[in-house]
């Protein structure tokens, strides 16, 4: 069994026993590592374009806002902008700030017509910590993966 093939097993693995309705769930370092491996591999940053431009970026994301700043309105264009952005067939990797975004997105992108969904667990930042804070533990800036600002 080949690497990519061993990180989408465990990735559906992690679906099934989360009752998730599309394709898996991948940590970031899984999700980094696949893109890596499968070049027709997509991460689709669904944060808010506020959270591109003052927390950061992942360098060749695909920007799609699932919700807009201020006001956390839906946007009603998400799944017509990720059809001309992506080959339906391709393999989408969907990131938020902590992952319950790019869950919702995931998932209305696999009843979309898009087969290979997966979310990105822990998100950009990561869950809080004790005090409250982000980007401490868990995430993909918190794990070291290619990021920028500004």
């Amino acid at each position: 069994m080949g690497r990519i093939t061993e990180l989408l097993s465990l990735a559906q693995s992690r679906a099934r026993e989360l009752n998730l309705s599309y394709e898996g769930a991948l940590t970031p370092r899984e999700a980094h590592e696949l893109l890596q491996l499968a070049p027709g591999a997509r991460l689709v940053d669904v944060r808010t374009k506020a959270e591109w431009d003052w927390v950061g970026r992942v360098p060749g994301a695909i920007e799609i806002e699932w919700m807009a700043y201020p006001g956390n309105v839906l946007n009603p264009h998400f799944i017509q902008t990720l059809k001309h952005s992506v080959m339906t067939e391709s393999l989408l990797l969907f990131l938020c700030r902590s992952g319950q975004r790019s869950s919702a997105a995931a998932k209305v992108a696999t009843e979309a017509g898009f087969p290979d969904c997966y979310n990105i667990l822990e998100g950009f930042e990561g869950n809080k910590d004790s005090n409250g804070q982000r980007n401490r533990s868990g995430g993909w800036r918190a794990c070291g993966l290619p990021w920028s600002q500004g």
